[in-house]
């Protein structure tokens, strides 16, 4: 994994959003952290692109679905462990119910509520796209999930939570 920081001036955010579009278009991202700095009139926002080496050959691949991100590169053995008790869980709940596993959640949700050590309903929506209903409806089971994992090995996040943007 490499990271490239941006800084986006608030005021003018034309060069700085034309800096990170074109690097975003070149690289394979994996992760986006973004935080505004309030600093009057010179405020601006920091950014962090996480992006996986071999990717700066080029534009993103034309098929997305043929190029998927391998969560065992990106999460750590133990991580991933938990990664794929998140899926079994999603699978086995999304055929009782009879609707496709993502509508669920998608594996990129699934990897950060690993990353984040997500412990509680509001970890997990606090996660992009997760929202009341999903918890609601899904939230506990997955909790118990992470809940025992945390049990087991617990410990900061081994890698950033990956945010791929298609």
């Amino acid at each position: 994994m490499k990271w490239q920081f941006f800084t986006v001036d608030a005021r003018a955010p034309e060069a700085g959003q034309e800096a990170l579009n074109g690097f975003c278009a070149r690289h394979r991202v994996v992760a986006v952290e973004k935080q505004f700095v309030p600093q009057g009139a010179e405020s601006f926002w920091s950014i962090c692109v996480t992006y996986q080496e071999g990717g700066e050959s080029g534009a993103m691949p034309a098929n997305p679905k043929r190029d998927r991100l391998d969560y065992r590169e990106v999460l750590s053995e133990p991580d991933f462990a938990v990664y794929a008790q998140l899926r079994t869980l999603r699978k086995a709940m999304a055929e009782r119910e009879g609707v496709p596993a993502y509508a669920l959640f998608t594996n990129e949700q699934l990897a950060e509520m690993v990353t984040r050590r997500a412990i509680s309903l509001a970890d997990l929506g606090a996660i992009e796209g997760v929202g009341k209903s999903r918890l609601d409806k899904y939230g506990e089971p997955f909790l118990g999930v992470l809940k025992a994992a945390l049990q087991n090995h617990p410990g900061k996040p081994d890698a950033a939570p990956p945010n791929r943007t298609g």
